[in-house]
C-alpha cells in the first residue's frame, strides 16, 4: 500500500475528503519524524514503537572493484511491531 492508497483508505474509514485525510497522513508522519528528532522513540501501543539509533562509522567494500570504502556513522531507524500487529498480520 502507498501513501495515496493510505489516504484513499482514512478518508473512506472516517468519512473525510480526500485532501482532509492528506493532511492527517502528512501531521502523523511529520509527528513520527519530529518525535524521532526530539526524543529518539515513539510508541504507539499495539502497534510499534519505532526508535531511531546511531550507527557506528565501518569499513565496507564496494562490490564492484573489491576496494575498501568507509562507510560514514549515521542515525537509522527501526520499527517493531507491536502484538496487536503481529496478532492482526498473522
Amino acid at each position: 500500500m502507498g501513501k495515496q492508497e493510505l489516504v484513499e483508505f482514512v478518508a473512506a474509514k472516517v468519512g473525510f475528503t480526500k485532501a482532509d485525510a492528506a493532511r492527517a497522513v502528512d501531521a502523523f508522519i511529520e509527528g513520527v519524524t519530529a518525535g524521532l528528532k526530539k526524543e529518539k522513540k515513539v510508541a504507539l501501543v499495539g502497534f510499534g514503537t519505532w526508535t531511531s539509533k546511531k550507527r557506528a562509522a565501518r569499513e565496507g567494500i564496494n562490490p564492484l572493484t573489491k576496494a575498501p570504502l568507509k562507510i560514514p556513522a549515521k542515525n537509522v531507524v527501526s520499527f517493531k511491531a507491536g502484538s496487536k500487529l503481529k496478532d492482526a498480520v498473522n
